[in-house]
């Protein structure tokens, strides 16, 4: 197998300084030793950066850049801005990964000739190997059971990137980034193999996810928001697919209801009541959808159908 092809591998960092090493020290034990490393120092005001920058000093691969306090898009393109690898991946501050890692992605990339590949988490992980095309890649990502939406556990082509730069007012642009990315590959490679792990606390940036009561109703607008977005993207680049891309958009709007309804968030409630008349309007087709489980038939009959 090659390996003379660069990778770059671009993390943010912001207010890290207890967990911020773990991570340096698992990039630069990386079997695949031809990487960059592109750290954005995203305005922390405790002693990332200073971290960031000891390190760099220790070992010419790391290149640090310092900015004040902007956006997860924002310090994502800087990094893609500086990166000059033909191959990107993304990795977060506060998690881990294998030694492996790069190299694993990077053999299945090469092997199956793909534009993306994919590997499992410590929380996602099976003993299969599939190589998809791009409608399908999108339509396993938004099912969630294989892999997700974040760019860590991704290898992804440079190129793919050229049309396709992270929403700078956003903080959700995963949702609908790593779809459009998908469906730009000709080919992705998944592997179900846990070489990622995630690491779960408050203040990521998707807390809430995990303690529903961090919820507010600005972020439950945005995420709405996004995924309005997405759909209507979906919808126009593989329209055979319409019913499938609009189910996505309703499963989530149920399971906003019920985690509204069942944690009693007052400050979404009117959020809440908006998504209720959304699906009453839809119901039958959500219903009758093929990809509707039946947890979901059992939150519209409590919360939609006694309207």
């Amino acid at each position: 197998m090659l390996m003379d092809e660069l990778i770059s591998v671009i993390m943010l960092t912001y207010n890290r300084e207890n967990l911020l090493s773990k991570m340096i020290e698992c990039v630069l034990a990386q079997t695949y030793r031809n990487l960059e490393f592109i750290i954005v120092d995203n305005g922390s005001t405790d002693n990332s950066g200073k971290i960031a920058d000891e390190y760099a000093s220790r070992d010419d691969r790391i290149k640090v850049v310092h900015l004040g306090k902007e956006t997860i898009g924002k310090g994502r393109n800087v990094g893609l801005d500086n990166a000059k690898g033909v191959y990107i991946a993304f990795v977060d501050d506060d998690d881990s990964l294998s030694q492996e890692y790069l190299e694993s992605l990077y053999r299945n990339i090469i092997e199956s000739q793909a534009d993306v590949a994919i590997c499992g988490a410590a929380d996602k992980a099976f003993d299969v190997k599939e190589i998809y095309s791009p409608e399908d890649a999108v339509e396993v990502l938004l099912d969630r059971k294989r892999y997700n939406v974040a760019f860590p556990t991704k290898l992804i082509k440079k190129e793919l990137f050229k049309e396709n730069r992270f929403n700078e007012i956003s903080k959700y642009d995963d949702i609908y980034l790593m779809p459009r990315i998908l469906a730009s590959a000709k080919r992705v490679v998944y592997e179900g193999r846990p070489m990622y792990e995630f690491y779960r606390h408050e203040n990521n940036n998707s807390s809430w996810t995990t303690n529903f009561k961090l919820l507010t109703k600005e972020t439950l607008q945005e995420y709405l928001d996004v995924y309005r977005e997405r759909t209507e993207w979906l919808i126009e680049r593989f329209p055979e697919k319409t019913a499938t891309w609009q189910y996505f958009e309703w499963s989530f709007w149920i399971s906003m209801v019920d985690k509204v309804e069942r944690y009693d968030i007052k400050d979404c409630a009117d959020i809440g009541i908006k998504l209720k008349n959304h699906l009453i309007h839809n119901v039958d087709d959500f219903v009758n959808n093929v990809k509707t489980q039946a947890f979901e038939k059992e939150w519209i009959a409590k919360y939609i159908a006694k309207i």
